[in-house]
C-alpha cells in the first residue's frame, strides 16, 4: 500500500514583513494564494525512513534528514510513539529555491500521507502544529486557497477568493537563500523605522471580489528589494513581463522566481511567450489560483 498526496505551490499577492525579533524572525502579513503548480509526494512502508525525489531540479533536493518531507515524518512518528520507516519519493514539479514554497509543500504533503498511511488519525489541529514547528510556510502548503499569516506566517485565517486568477512565474538561473534575503532585508532597513506589518484592506477586497485590476493594484513584497540587490538580474526579467502586459510584477516570497498577473488566460499566454523569448529566465509556467490545499489522491 502506498499513499500519494499532492500539493501545490504559493505566491505572495503581500508579503509585509516588521523589524527582526529578538528569536531572529519576523512578524509578517502574508497573503498566501495557493497557484496550480504541484509536488506530489507518495509514502510507501519501508524497512527505515528514504527520501528519493524526481523532476526538475530533483538534484537540488536533500534526501537526508534535512528534508522537510523527512522532518514531518519523523516528527509524526515521534508524536504517536512509532518508528519513521517509510519511503518517501517526492515527484518536483515546483521550482527549487525559488520562493514558492516547494520545500514546505514536500513537507505538508509527506505529512499528510505519513498520517494516512499510518493510520494515525492526527486531526487537522495537530497537523497545522506539526506544520508550524516545521516551519512558517508548512501550514498555508496544507490548507491551500487563500489566507493571511501572521505572526512568522504560520498563524492562519482563510480568506475568500471571488474567481480565478492568471499567474505566469518566470523562474531565474540560480538559486537564492530565504535566509540570506531576511538578513539583506535587515541590513537594508538598518536605522530605518519599519512599521508593523498589517494586511490591506483593499488587497483582500481585490481577492473576494476575484478583480485582477484591483488585486494588481495592490501586490506587495517587502522582501523584494532584498531580492533585488542580491540578485539584480532580476529587475530586467520584471521589466520583460511588464512590456508583454502583465498587470502587475513582483519577486515572490524571497525570489529569485518573478510573478506575474494577468488579466485572463490569453494574456497570460502571451507573457509567458515573451518572457521566453527574453533570455532574462530560465523556465516559465503558468498556472491558475487559488489551487487547493494538500490532497490524497491515491
Amino acid at each position: 500500500m502506498s499513499v500519494t498526496v499532492r500539493v501545490p505551490a504559493k505566491v505572495n499577492v503581500q508579503l509585509a514583513v516588521g523589524a527582526a525579533r529578538p528569536d531572529g524572525f519576523h512578524d509578517l502579513a502574508n497573503v498566501f494564494l495557493a497557484v496550480g503548480l504541484y509536488d506530489e509526494v507518495t509514502a510507501t512502508p519501508a524497512d527505515a525512513l528514504t527520501v528519493t525525489c524526481a523532476g526538475p531540479d530533483a538534484d537540488q533536493v536533500p534526501l537526508d534528514r534535512t528534508n522537510l518531507a523527512a522532518r514531518a515524518a519523523i516528527t509524526l512518528a515521534e508524536r504517536y510513539g512509532r518508528s519513521p520507516d517509510v519511503h518517501l519519493h517526492i515527484a518536483k514539479d515546483i521550482p527549487v529555491a525559488g520562493g514558492m514554497a516547494g520545500g514546505s509543500a514536500d513537507g505538508a504533503g509527506a505529512l499528510l500521507a505519513c498520517d494516512a498511511l499510518w493510520g494515525t488519525g492526527a486531526s487537522r489541529e495537530e497537523l497545522l502544529d506539526i506544520c508550524a514547528e516545521l516551519g512558517s510556510d508548512v501550514p498555508f502548503s496544507l490548507v491551500g486557497g487563500a489566507a493571511l499569516g501572521t505572526g512568522r506566517g504560520e498563524k492562519l485565517t482563510a480568506l475568500e477568493v471571488g474567481g480565478t486568477f492568471h499567474w505566469v512565474f518566470a523562474m531565474a538561473v540560480r538559486g537564492l537563500s530565504t535566509p540570506a534575503v531576511f538578513r539583506e532585508f535587515d541590513r537594508l532597513g538598518e536605522g530605518l523605522d519599519i512599521p508593523e506589518p498589517v494586511a490591506s484592506p483593499e488587497l483582500l477586497d481585490a481577492l473576494a471580489k476575484g478583480d485582477p485590476d484591483a488585486l494588481a493594484a495592490h501586490l506587495s513584497n517587502d522582501l523584494q528589494p532584498a531580492a533585488l540587490s542580491l540578485f539584480p538580474d532580476l529587475a530586467a526579467t520584471l521589466a520583460a513581463g511588464r512590456a508583454a502586459g502583465a498587470l502587475a510584477t513582483l519577486v515572490s516570497g524571497s525570489g529569485p522566481t518573478t510573478a506575474y498577473l494577468a488579466r485572463d488566460a490569453a494574456s497570460a499566454e502571451k507573457i509567458a511567450d515573451a518572457l521566453r523569448t527574453s533570455a532574462t529566465c530560465r523556465t516559465v509556467r503558468l498556472a491558475p489560483a487559488p489551487a487547493p490545499g494538500a490532497t490524497i489522491i491515491t
